[in-house]
C-alpha cells in the first residue's frame, strides 16, 4: 500500500459515513437530537414542542433509534428518548458553529 492509499477512508467507513449524515440532513431529526441534548424527553413531549403529530416524531425516532444516535428507557409507563451519546450532539454543533461563522462574514 502506497503512503497516498493509507490517506484514504476505506470504501465501507466512506459508505457508514455517509449514510450518517444522510440521516441527520432531515430537518426534522436535527430538530429532536438538539431538543435531546441534555434531557430525556418522550414522544408527546416532543410533538407537542415540535407542533407535530406524535406518529410523525414517532417515525423519526423510530429512524435515529436503529441508526444508534438516540436510546429509549422505559421510565413506568412512559419510554424515554435522549441521545445516545455525546458524539451525536458534537455533530451537531459542530455544524451549528460552521453556519455561525458563515453568518458572520
Amino acid at each position: 500500500m502506497s503512503k497516498q492509499d493509507s490517506l484514504l477512508l476505506d470504501e465501507e467507513t466512506i459508505q457508514q459515513v455517509s449514510k450518517l449524515f444522510k440521516i441527520i440532513s432531515d430537518p426534522t431529526r436535527i430538530a429532536i437530537l438538539y431538543l435531546l441534548e441534555n434531557q430525556e424527553l418522550n414522544v408527546g413531549t416532543l410533538a407537542e414542542v415540535m407542533h407535530m403529530e406524535q406518529s410523525a416524531v414517532s417515525h423519526q425516532l423510530k429512524v435515529l433509534k436503529t441508526a444508534r444516535l438516540v436510546k429509549a428507557q422505559r421510565k413506568g409507563k412512559s419510554m424515554l428518548y435522549s441521545q445516545m451519546d455525546n458524539h451525536v450532539y458534537s455533530i451537531l454543533e459542530q455544524g451549528i458553529i460552521h453556519i455561525n461563522e458563515e453568518k458572520e462574514d
